[in-house]
Formats: C-alpha cells, sequence, structure tokens
C-alpha cells in the first residue's frame, strides 16, 4: 500500500484495510486540527487507488476505510467506480467507511448516497464538534449548525451508518455549559446511529494553541469536561445511539446504548462529580490523541 504522509482513521476503523483515495484534507482550516498540515489535497487518480486494491484483494478483507480527511469530495462519478472495484476486488467485503463534511454530503442527494450505499458504503464519518454556531465561528467550521443537522438528516435518509464526532471542552470556560446543551440538542434532531465525544487536546501550531497561550481561550478542567459530557447527554434524545467517550483523550471513558443506558449513565457521571477524585479520572499520562 502507498501512503503519503501520516494517515488517520476513527478509532471504530481500527481493524479496517485504510485505503488512501485523497491526500489531505479539501478544507484544512479548523483552528483546532493539525491532522493535515503540510499536506496539500488531491484527489489519488483511479489507477493509483486500484494499484492498491489489486495489492489488497491477496487477503481476506471484512472492511475498508477510504481516507484521508474527507474522501467524499471525490466525485460522484470516482467514488462509484472505486467502490465498484473495491466490491469485485475483495470477496469478503463487509462494508465500507468514509469521513465527509457537511458541504460534501450536501452536494449529493439521498439518491446518490443510496447509490454508495448499494455499492458498499456503510458508515459515514461527521465531524459536529459542538452544536453552539458561535463556537463553530471561532473554530472555523466550514458549515452551520443547519447545514450540519441537514447532512446528517440526509445520510439517515439514504440508509448510511452516521457517526457524529463531537469535542468536549472546545467551548472553553466561558462556552462551556452552552456548548455542552447546545451540542446535546444539535445531536437530538441529528439523531446518529453513533457519537463518539473527544476531549480537546491541544496541538502546538495549531491556532487554537495560540488562544490559549495568549489567554483568550481558558480550557475547562478535567471535572469541567466531565461536567459537559453530563450535559451533553441529559440534553440528547436519540432514538437508537452508541454514544463513546473511551476514546484516549477523555478522563471518563463511556460506551454506553441510548436511550437504555441514560439514567445509568447519568448517575455514574453525577457521582464521580460529586466526589471529584482524580483517582476516578484516566491518569493524564495515558491521555493521547
Amino acid at each position: 500500500m502507498k501512503y503519503e504522509g501520516m494517515i488517520f482513521r476513527p478509532p471504530s476503523e481500527a481493524d479496517s484495510l485504510i485505503l488512501q483515495t485523497t491526500v489531505g484534507c479539501s478544507y484544512n482550516r479548523c483552528t483546532f486540527c493539525a491532522a493535515y498540515q503540510g499536506k496539500r489535497f488531491r484527489i489519488k487518480s483511479f489507477e493509483e487507488v486500484r494499484e492498491d486494491i489489486d495489492e489488497a484483494s491477496r487477503h481476506q478483507i471484512r472492511k475498508v476505510f477510504l481516507a484521508d480527511g474527507d474522501a467524499l469530495s471525490i466525485p460522484q462519478k470516482g467514488l462509484l467506480q472505486i467502490l465498484s472495484y473495491l466490491k469485485a476486488k475483495l470477496k469478503g467485503l463487509e462494508r465500507v467507511g468514509i469521513y465527509a463534511n457537511a458541504k460534501d454530503i450536501l452536494r449529493k442527494n439521498v439518491e446518490e448516497l443510496k447509490a454508495l450505499k448499494d455499492l458498499g458504503l456503510g458508515i459515514v464519518y461527521l465531524g459536529l464538534e459542538s452544536g453552539d454556531p458561535e463556537v463553530l465561528k471561532r473554530i472555523k467550521k466550514n458549515a452551520t449548525v443547519d447545514q450540519l443537522i441537514l447532512a446528517a438528516k440526509r445520510v439517515k435518509a439514504s440508509g448510511i451508518l452516521l457517526s457524529v464526532t463531537v469535542i468536549l471542552g472546545i467551548g472553553g470556560v466561558e462556552g462551556s455549559l452552552r456548548h455542552a446543551a447546545e451540542t446535546g440538542r444539535v445531536l437530538s434532531e441529528m439523531d446518529p446511529d453513533y457519537v463518539g465525544a473527544l476531549s480537546l487536546m491541544i496541538v502546538p501550531g495549531t491556532p487554537i494553541a495560540k488562544e490559549v497561550e495568549t489567554g483568550d481561550l481558558v480550557l475547562p478542567t478535567p471535572f469541567g469536561l466531565i461536567q459537559e459530557l453530563e450535559t451533553m447527554i441529559t440534553h440528547g434524545r436519540f432514538t437508537r445511539c452508541f454514544f463513546a467517550s473511551n476514546h484516549a483523550s477523555n478522563y471518563l471513558p463511556l460506551r454506553i446504548r441510548l436511550p437504555e443506558q441514560k439514567e445509568e449513565a447519568l448517575k455514574q457521571i453525577r457521582e464521580v462529580l460529586q466526589r471529584k477524585d482524580p483517582d476516578l479520572l484516566r491518569p493524564e499520562y495515558l491521555r493521547a490523541l
């Protein structure tokens, strides 16, 4: 397999073949993200991708993840070609996953998304980060709350599974509870199949790191982040969702099914908040991106 630069994938794609179909991120201006710094965005040619698929076809592969940052930006014809070839060459293939931003999703109608699903696209990973419009503006997210909700509903309407990422702490201390409450509300409107909650970790050299250095952004304490988690879950209303905060960046790992385990999870979180015992949290040296 031929990879260019560092490769990133969702935690749930740990056992997937990572197939790099684009290099970098077409937007690459979110203030908190350093994943694709130094990469100039381009869509790989089908010939490049085909060579990697041919190589992978010598192995038994169940899942494939299309990297880099927003492979859904590939024009529909190109995506159909890639998915068709994957389906033809990888006989045991069960699911293909992909990162997407809201604008890439909204460039496709439901029928186009269904066509991708019919060829194996099984899950879309969408970064919400925050449901607070002011936070989205500050972090230079390239979508509004309304666009993010509409994009989520379009994925759901196509029958493709939807996984949404949110970031604890990204509203800072001042906007902490508003960020959490609004994120819970927007998640309810999206009604995703999966939610992954991460905690903001500052990467040197990013614009948000400068905000922290100057004091323009003050980060919540570990228990402040857990309070956000409690608020987010409290405000969330889901039909059927697997909610996880077990990413390595988080202080309190949770894996819960909502709505069934909502009250049980809130009880656990509130006990941690009441006790404020640091020993109940993931040690700082174990936290990572």
